[in-house]
């Protein structure tokens, strides 16, 4: 698929690594603080900043995914933050995923990954009821775990390695390749690849990933930068 990227703005963090777009604005997540800002659309000042709606501090860690759905959202917490930061009581061991009140910031819910070992990417599935997508990435697969019991309903290999950002469509599923600058829509049933977006340079590389009016919205951790993928989704 041929798009046209464009670089639209610089969220409040210099590593942001989870984005959705929603009704409210863009939602933007921090891998270093694992803060998480809500961000007006419209008008950037000259710093190409959107106006921040509100902020929250999440118990996540390493903050590595970010989806909304069932009114709260969803990080993944690709273990603990040392990495960037003195490690905190309530940071994972491992790959977690934290459910999270979106106007306190407090944990509503949280879970082991599937399997153990890191995540990336997670995704709130709208097409179907009570299940959630994330990249196991241990076993180099998208698992789509029943939410009410943490049950296993799907996993799909996938065909390179570090995933990150995922966006459910009705007919297939978008994955993030960061290393390989690659979005890669995959059949749910395994069936294999049906579509993808090639990210040459010199874009920013892409992590976190959304829909958005039509096509896509990435953001990279590595240059700050979120950017907009023109083409149909």
């Amino acid at each position: 698929m041929k798009c046209k990227f464009s670089n639209i703005f610089r969220p409040p963090y210099s590593v942001p690594n989870g984005i959705q777009d929603t009704d409210e604005g863009i939602w933007v997540a921090d891998q270093v603080t694992d803060r998480v800002a809500l961000m007006r659309k419209g008008e950037k000042d000259e710093y190409g900043v959107l106006r921040m709606v509100r902020e929250i501090q999440s118990e996540s860690s390493n903050t590595s995914g970010l989806a909304i759905g069932d009114g709260a959202l969803w990080l993944t917490a690709n273990g603990n933050g040392s990495k960037w930061r003195e490690v905190r009581e309530s940071d994972a061991e491992s790959g977690e995923i934290l459910k999270v009140d979106p106007d306190t910031g407090d944990t509503i819910d949280r879970f082991t990954l599937p399997g153990g070992g890191g995540t990336h990417g997670v995704e709130f599935d709208r097409f179907e009821s009570d299940a959630l997508w994330l990249t196991t990435l241990k076993s180099q697969a998208l698992t789509q775990i029943k939410l009410s019991d943490k049950s296993v309903l799907r996993v799909i290999p996938l065909p390179y390695g570090r995933a990150h950002g995922v966006v459910r469509v009705e007919d297939g599923i978008w994955v993030v390749h960061t290393a390989d600058r690659v979005i890669v829509k995959l059949d749910i049933e395994g069936r294999g690849e049906l579509d993808r977006i090639e990210v040459p340079l010199p874009n920013p590389e892409p992590h976190g990933l959304s829909i958005h009016e039509g096509g896509f919205l990435y953001c990279d951790a590595a240059s700050g930068w979120v950017v907009s993928i023109e083409g149909s989704v």
